[in-house]
């Protein structure tokens, strides 16, 4: 039985090594993507979108890793939340990585444009969504359940600034001319943004599963009465 226990430890921390490790190359990746649209610097998107491969790779290492310990260890309670948060976590972390392509392929078509950018406005956007991932990526490693629950605060933040730049890019589109391509770009680089913000909030949110067994996904509907349902649903229309 001992060697039992040992060959379980071992692979949940085989689990874990490889979720840290896709994170970090997912963090990378973003941040890469970011530095490239404002310097210009076309091999640096390169870069990112031949590393999404490896992403791919390790998201799928995981969920191999995951179903093999489920189906040999039968774990239970927090070792079984464990496993299930571990291959949730991945499948964020994945789309995180294909934002960051995405942000990479619109830098890479920028870079050959002669045009000025309006790339300014996206370092406060990244700056944000950065920072979430960061804390969501703590609240998993550190089991740190108050960082996972605050997060939804800050993807509130990073909403209203995203909303903000669309409004600002739009309303530059019809006087654009040439450069109306461009801004389109960046609106779309700022919805990549404001996308890998709400993946934080899900790596988040299963944190505080995993450690406290709480499922705290819909906590602030279950907070609002009816009336104010309404209210908020037409402020979401």
């Amino acid at each position: 039985m001992p060697h039992i226990f040992h060959e379980f430890d071992n692979a949940i921390g085989d689990l874990k090594s490889h979720v840290l490790q896709m994170a970090s190359l997912t963090r990378q990746n973003l941040e890469r993507a970011v530095q490239a649209l404002i310097t210009r610097n076309i091999d640096l998107s390169r870069t990112v979108i031949g590393e999404d491969t490896e992403v791919d790779e390790l998201e799928m290492k995981i969920d191999h890793l995951g179903m093999e310990i489920l189906l040999r260890f039968h774990p239970v309670a927090s070792d079984l939340r464990l496993v299930i948060t571990s291959m949730k976590m991945a499948h964020n972390l994945e789309r995180i990585s294909d934002h960051a392509v995405n942000i990479a392929k619109r830098a890479k078509k920028l870079c050959k444009s002669g045009d000025p950018l309006e790339t300014a406005m996206i370092e406060p956007l990244y700056t944000k969504a950065e920072h979430l991932l960061r804390d969501a990526l703590l609240s998993y490693t550190d089991g740190n359940t108050d960082l996972g629950e605050r997060l939804k605060n800050g993807d509130a933040e990073l909403d209203k600034a995203h909303k903000e730049v669309i409004a600002l890019l739009s309303s530059r589109l019809e006087t654009a001319g040439s450069g109306a391509e461009n801004l389109l770009h960046l609106i779309f680089v700022s919805r990549s943004i404001e996308r890998i913000g709400d993946l934080a909030v899900n790596i988040g949110e299963d944190a505080v599963f995993m450690n406290e067994a709480r499922d705290i996904r819909h906590e602030h509907r279950r907070n609002l009465g009816e009336e104010d349902r309404v209210v908020e649903k037409s402020e979401e229309g």
